[in-house]
């Protein structure tokens, strides 16, 4: 891992334009995303960026919780360009030592392509998915 590299919870230091450029064009998940939309997820999220000694984002991720019940992990990604270097376990790392989050009951997400990396940090498959329940807005 490159030398000075840190987390901030400082949502002004997040980098929008970098944020919405890789969700909207580079993720999966989050394809065709507006800006508008991105500014209002950081505005109503726990953020964590990851930074390099010259202030540079490299990585992101956002947390929605009302710190008793739930917590859930979203948006996380590192810049291509840094992948592979200890980033992502990193922040994950962070997010999941995090005090404020200790008493929540619990840390969801959603992967298709990342469960090894969560299990390291203690992630596993919900029990009794058959009680879940979701309600989709038709889009």
């Amino acid at each position: 891992m490159e030398e000075g590299v840190y987390i901030s919870m400082d949502k002004s230091k997040m980098d929008i334009p970098f944020i919405h450029e890789y969700l909207s064009e580079h993720s999966y998940w989050a394809k065709g995303r507006s800006i508008d939309k991105v500014k209002l997820s950081i505005e109503h999220s726990v953020c964590f960026g990851v930074f390099n000694k010259n202030n540079e984002q490299l990585g992101f991720a956002r947390i929605a919780t009302d710190y008793v019940t739930v917590a859930w992990l979203m948006d996380v990604f590192v810049r291509e360009s840094h992948q592979g270097k200890g980033l992502g376990k990193l922040l994950i790392d962070y997010i999941v030592k995090l005090p404020e989050l200790k008493e929540v009951t619990g840390i969801g997400l959603k992967t298709i392509d990342a469960q090894e990396l969560y299990k390291k940090f203690g992630f596993r498959n919900i029990e009794n998915p058959e009680i879940w329940m979701m309600k989709k807005n038709e889009e």
